[in-house]
């Protein structure tokens, strides 16, 4: 049986992981479905895209201090490199995707 990475672990990779934190009663979640959806198609395997329920996943979000829904977080290597909260478009998350997959950690 596959080990089922944890949250911790898939943000400790040295890939980008761009997290949506979302709530299934909030509209403007709703509307980041298909953008993240379009978004996957975009940029392959180039980044890696989470989405983590505050509802369900209520240490997590007070974990990163998730106050409004959504919040866009990029991580790499357990690290924080960009925050957003907010309804975004597909090629501004691209851009930001770009930016921190070019950047080489030193």
């Amino acid at each position: 049986m596959e080990h089922k990475k944890t949250f911790s672990e898939i943000i400790r990779g040295d890939k980008p992981v761009l997290v949506d934190f979302f709530a299934t009663w909030c509209g403007p979640c709703k509307m980041m479905e298909p953008i993240m959806k379009e978004l996957a198609g975009k940029i392959g395997d180039r980044a890696v895209l989470l989405k983590i329920d505050v509802d369900k996943n209520p240490i997590v979000a007070s974990t990163y201090r998730i106050q409004g829904v959504p919040t866009l977080m990029l991580f790499r290597n357990g690290e924080v490199l960009w925050r957003q909260s907010g309804v975004m478009n597909v090629s501004q998350l691209e851009r930001v995707i770009n930016q921190y997959s070019a950047a080489t950690v030193l």
